[in-house]
């Protein structure tokens, strides 16, 4: 029997993507032929090889609704002609070029929801932005009846938006044997999108309050305003930004950290529902952390308790939980202790079995 090829699409250039790296391996694994589709930047990375096929498609502009448009263009044309039995749609930003194409080619589709992209900040505070997503939503997702999401929270809430039942496929890191190595400086560490929202106009200050250093791994769109917060707070001599980093480098940062960082504003819907990758990482890093007291993290910290939960974003109050992990060496061994534990039940290859089952259902209707 010849193997089901599902192709998935993306808004970014597919080398940093853990989400999509760990999905398209499993589908591969399974025997799937998977074409995972993204674009490419001016300066973007050569591919790093994987056991699924990689595409980038050009784009004239890399921001802004040309960048969208074109890409959608280029998308959509590029999936009438290839080979396909199954389309993923990534989020709503390739959603719309998925939805037509597989309308056109009468082909199963797939949505995977890694937020509630309509809930974003970054759309919710620009009104002709948040009516275009709205509209793309409200057009698309409830034709997607099957489909999957990070959480229960977003579960719910796109069951009360759209009318569709989506599983529940956490972004859980893979298991894997680790050895904690001897952490003599307990640095702080903060990996992902160095975007608005997540909380550096109140980390980046809090450090005034801890004689340790804060090492960032990612970029985004407050980098730079980022760095600036550093500077004007005084703080440059303990805060190293290392911009863009590889997966596998990433892991040696992850493993020698002393304390992780999720943190998000309360600014959009999405935020507060949020299960960030970076949860499930340090936690498989033995690393505890500090995270909102949102729903999501308060769940799983009710059954492992691995992470100090904060309520206020201030940097009085993000700087005195910092502190407590490291004043308090009791609290922090029994919180790396569990995080042994949870990772064991919030592993990957625990969500991939659900990830599998959808798509054999998918397969089989």
């Amino acid at each position: 029997m010849k193997a089901k090829r599902i192709v998935c699409t993306v808004t970014n250039d597919l080398n940093y993507d853990q989400r999509m790296i760990r999905i398209c391996t499993s589908l591969a694994t399974a025997g799937y032929e998977v074409t995972l589709i993204g674009f490419k930047r001016k300066k973007s990375k050569p591919l790093i090889p994987r056991p699924f096929r990689q595409v980038r498609l050009p784009i004239i502009v890399e921001q802004g609704k040309l960048m969208y448009a074109h890409y959608w263009l280029n998308l959509f044309f590029y999936l009438l002609f290839t080979k396909a039995d199954i389309l993923c749609a990534i989020d709503i930003d390739t959603i719309l070029p998925v939805y037509y194409a597989s309308l056109f080619r009468r082909k199963k589709r797939v949505y995977d929801a890694h937020e509630i992209f309509t809930e974003l900040k970054e759309v919710i505070s620009r009104p002709a932005v948040h009516k275009m997503w709205t509209w793309i939503a409200n057009h698309t997702v409830p034709h997607f009846q099957t489909g999957y999401t990070i959480g229960a929270c977003y579960a719910d809430e796109f069951k009360k938006k759209y009318g569709v039942n989506y599983g529940i496929v956490r972004n859980a890191t893979i298991l894997k044997p680790i050895n904690i190595p001897e952490k003599k400086d307990r640095h702080i560490l903060y990996q992902g999108w160095v975007n608005v929202g997540r909380c550096f106009e109140q980390l980046i200050p809090a450090m005034k309050y801890v004689d340790t250093q804060l090492i960032v791994c990612g970029e985004g769109n407050f980098y730079e305003q980022a760095k600036a917060l550093a500077k004007q707070y005084n703080v440059e001599n303990k805060v190293t930004f290392k911009g863009y980093v590889p997966p596998a480098q990433l892991g040696e940062y992850t493993i020698n950290a002393y304390i992780g960082i999720t943190l998000f504003e309360d600014t959009s819907l999405s935020n507060r529902l949020s299960l960030a990758n970076r949860f499930f990482d340090y936690l498989h890093n033995g690393v505890p952390q500090i995270c909102n007291k949102y729903p999501e993290y308060e769940r799983i910290n009710s059954q492992f308790e691995v992470a100090i939960l904060v309520e206020e974003l201030t940097p009085e109050c993000i700087g005195a939980a910092l502190k407590k992990l490291l004043d308090d060496e009791a609290l922090y061994k029994r919180l790396q202790q569990n995080c042994l534990k949870a990772r064991e039940v919030y592993c990957w290859q625990e969500e991939e079995k659900k990830l599998l089952a959808i798509y054999k259902r998918l397969e089989n209707e």
